[in-house]
């Protein structure tokens, strides 16, 4: 643990009268960050946070399993800072759902309630390198279009593709992507049953264009012609997602603010962490 962190674990007095916080937000996070990684329960989270603290050789204060669910939903989890990418910027958007677990069937048993599967969604955009760049989660009953102008607001560099799959093709998604990056591609195939606009033949869109290119060649030469192949990169992403993190997230997990945006940062650092380092050499 870096000597800043540790210096940053206890927030400063405030002065005011009553009593003073004991815990700042990074050793909330900290917590959080322990929970989501190892799919633990309050109790069990306090109780690894307190053993890698006391094995460390620190005297350093651990929230409680009750400081930490009452203090997650409040506490504003950091924002990794992004690598600036060497060119401009391939964004592949994909959603996937994630059950939220609740209390188990011990409780059903005991106290006689029915058990309702709770489902969020796990809105990203990554880059063709597999980095995630954007995030967002969302109710499961959330349409994946609608959620486009948000993660293209968590984009600062140069797009030149943006690449979905068949639910992207909407014209609020297509408008998005014009207005947010003029001049992008945009790369997405249309439905099976998909027409060419009134001026398709005469000033034709990119959709139209699409349109012609699989009539001319077929679906399967326009996905590998045109760069969608690059969509599987978003997939491997929810792979490593649910290998991680399992199918679902525990407890209050998937309801408390900053999830999908922590669980992100955790991908992103372990992405870095296993990949190799390569460098020519004379």
């Amino acid at each position: 643990m870096r000597q800043d962190a540790i210096g940053a674990w206890t927030p400063p007095q405030t002065g005011k009268q009553g009593a003073q916080p004991v815990y700042a937000d990074l050793a909330i996070e900290t917590a959080r960050t322990f929970r989501l990684l190892f799919r633990l329960p309050l109790r069990q989270t306090e109780g690894l946070l307190s053993s890698i603290v006391t094995l460390m050789g620190l005297s350093l204060p651990c929230p409680d399993h009750t400081t930490l669910l009452r203090r997650q939903p409040t506490v504003a989890m950091r924002q990794q800072v992004e690598r600036a990418p060497q060119r401009p910027l391939a964004l592949i958007v994909d959603s996937s759902g994630l059950q939220v677990c609740g209390q188990g069937e011990w409780h059903t048993q005991k106290h006689g309630e029915e058990t309702h599967k709770r489902w969020k969604k796990l809105h990203i955009g990554v880059d063709a390198q597999g980095h995630i760049v954007a995030s967002a989660v969302t109710e499961s009953h959330a349409q994946d279009p609608a959620h486009v102008p948000e993660l293209l607001s968590h984009i600062e560099q140069e797009i030149d593709r943006f690449i979905g799959d068949g639910m992207y093709d909407k014209d609020p998604v297509y408008a998005a992507g014009a207005q947010h990056a003029p001049g992008a591609r945009v790369i997405i195939p249309p439905r099976k049953d998909a027409v060419l606009s009134p001026t398709g033949t005469i000033s034709p869109t990119q959709r139209d264009q699409h349109l012609l290119a699989i009539e001319r060649a077929g679906r399967c030469t326009w996905k590998r012609t045109s760069g969608y192949d690059a969509q599987s990169h978003a997939e491997h992403v929810f792979s490593r997602c649910r290998r991680t993190f399992g199918g679902g997230w525990t407890g209050e997990a998937g309801g408390v603010p900053g999830a999908g945006s922590l669980a992100r940062t955790l991908l992103n650092r372990m992405r870095e962490l296993g990949r190799p380092q390569s460098y020519p050499v004379s």
